[in-house]
């Protein structure tokens, strides 16, 4: 059975599972700390932390960690000469835009690499433009290319589902079965991870029934609550050195609520990001307007600018 985000772990410890790890090193205990360089160990917590400052998506920091742990564990018994289980760490990941999954693809990508299980931990991010040719022979030459930029690290297909969905003549069978045969000439060498719609990726899999037992590890990433979209708006905000007015952080979060009541397909943080994009460009009419450009005017947004953007976005 392919593990599903949160279910190995005890919900009621879910604050023990990361944070131990993230201790202090005093740098004159060096340069080899169980096995692992200073420089090493500093890039290992910083992936942690930044895996832990992520708003929300619990469970799916949850595995994770599991999956980092594990293989660290299986390398580290490798190297003492103990018996170790074989580390295939390929996923699935099922969620609406804007739910994380890239993000959470490219920290694992750097966790790996510090537990030496990846040797260098990028990721090569595409979809079915990227991989599907138009004649015989394109296909398989596009998706190797792509196979072989993504050794070392991890190969991250966007939409998946779409592969399959050309009908007899499509080429997308045929990147498949390159997919499937990259995955076994490179197994200690590259994760791969198909993401898409939650439906969408389930149906995917059903056609294809040989896929599903190749990916083992399946990530479920849910839709952020208005009280989550709103942290994350405030953090988008923060870390481009902007900040809100009384009135307009009050307006915020109602905002949030009314453009997520509105969406037939959430849109998440995509939508946060919109809104704040469009915010920031109202802000910059304003300011070139008045000709205001002490260091209070240019960081703050108000309510006039954040109702301005949620009327204009689509």
């Amino acid at each position: 059975m392919p593990y599903r985000g949160g279910a190995l772990l005890d919900q009621n410890a879910i604050k023990t599972r990361r944070t131990p790890y993230l201790r202090v090193v005093p740098q004159k205990e060096a340069y080899e700390l169980e096995g692992f360089s200073f420089n090493q160990r500093a890039q290992g917590q910083s992936a942690l932390e930044e895996l832990e400052s992520l708003v929300g998506l619990e469970k799916v920091k949850d595995l994770i960690y599991e999956v980092y742990a594990f293989a660290e564990v299986q390398k580290k018994r490798e190297k003492i000469g103990l018996a170790s289980d074989k580390v295939v760490l390929h996923m699935i990941f099922k969620g609406n835009p804007g739910t994380g999954k890239t993000t959470i693809a490219r920290i694992l990508g750097k966790l790996l690499r510090n537990a030496g299980i990846l040797e260098k931990g990028h990721v090569v991010e595409v979809e079915r433009a990227d991989l599907v040719g138009e004649y015989i022979g394109h296909t398989a030459q596009r998706t190797r290319e792509q196979i072989r930029k993504a050794q070392g690290g991890i190969l991250f297909i966007d939409e998946a589902y779409s592969l399959c969905r050309g009908g007899e003549k499509d080429f997308g069978k045929e990147c498949v079965d390159c997919i499937v045969k990259g995955m076994e000439d490179y197994a200690k060498e590259t994760v791969f991870i198909l993401a898409g719609y939650p439906a969408e990726m389930e149906e995917f899999l059903r056609s294809n029934p040989g896929l599903r037992s190749r990916f083992p590890i399946h990530l479920e990433f849910p839709d952020y609550s208005v009280s989550e979209l709103t942290q994350i708006a405030e953090l988008m905000l923060r870390k481009r050195e902007y900040r809100l007015s009384q009135d307009a952080v009050d307006l915020l979060e109602d905002i949030i609520r009314e453009k997520k009541a509105q969406e037939i397909v959430p849109s998440n943080a995509r939508m946060v990001r919109n809104l704040i994009e469009k915010a920031i460009r109202r802000q910059a009419v304003r300011l070139v307007r008045d000709r205001a450009f002490t260091r209070h005017d240019l960081m703050m947004l108000t309510a006039r600018e954040l109702l301005e953007a949620s009327i204009s976005l689509v």
